[in-house]
């Protein structure tokens, strides 16, 4: 379906977290429920509508498009050679990926997550400054500067859940990607 040689992709889960707080980072499960239109089940962040605190402040009735959180442990990896003690989860997201360029993907992808899981990709985590409360110093690590001067969001994408399903680390991950021509992702 449009998707070529890189609709093939495949990757693997390597953590799945979940937090029922508002917190920063969450907790590393056995597995989580994804559930179709609201996100992750038991997370802070599931719902139809915008749950994120700043963007309910905005207009509460936004269609919630920040449904799960994924990052790519290859920028775990990058972070950590830095000399940044960050593990899957802390950095708040609901899934933690490896094999997969997440932040190459476009908007529209779809990724099948295990048997059943499917999360559609819907644009760029924008981290703020609360990344520094965190640890000092890591946001510059995750958010610089393109030689075009626009912003280069390295701290993961946002989907929405179109199918519901079980995801535990060591569940493979395959791309889907959309009908041409493909849209950049943006921040969302």
């Amino acid at each position: 379906m449009g998707g070529g040689k890189m609709g093939e992709t495949s990757g693997t889960v390597v953590a799945v977290s979940v937090s029922e707080t508002h917190t920063f980072s969450k907790h590393n499960q056995e597995s989580i429920r994804l559930v179709s239109g609201l996100g992750v089940e038991g997370d802070a962040h599931a719902g139809a509508t915008v749950k994120h605190r700043s963007r309910v402040a905005q207009d509460p009735t936004q269609p919630n498009l920040r449904q799960v959180h994924l990052i790519h442990a290859e920028l775990l990896d990058g972070l950590q050679a830095a000399g940044f003690h960050v593990y899957a989860g802390q950095l708040g997201e609901n899934v933690t990926t490896r094999g997969i360029d997440l932040l190459g993907l476009p908007a529209g992808a779809r990724l099948y997550l295990g048997d059943e899981a499917v999360v559609e990709i819907t644009g760029l985590r924008n981290p703020c400054p609360q990344i520094d409360n965190f640890q000092p110093g890591l946001l510059a690590e995750v958010l610089s500067r393109k030689e075009d001067g626009t912003l280069n969001r390295k701290a993961g994408i946002m989907g929405i859940v179109l199918a519901s399903g079980d995801i535990r680390p060591g569940d493979s991950i395959r791309v889907e990607l959309p009908p041409l021509p493909h849209k950049p992702l943006e921040r969302v």
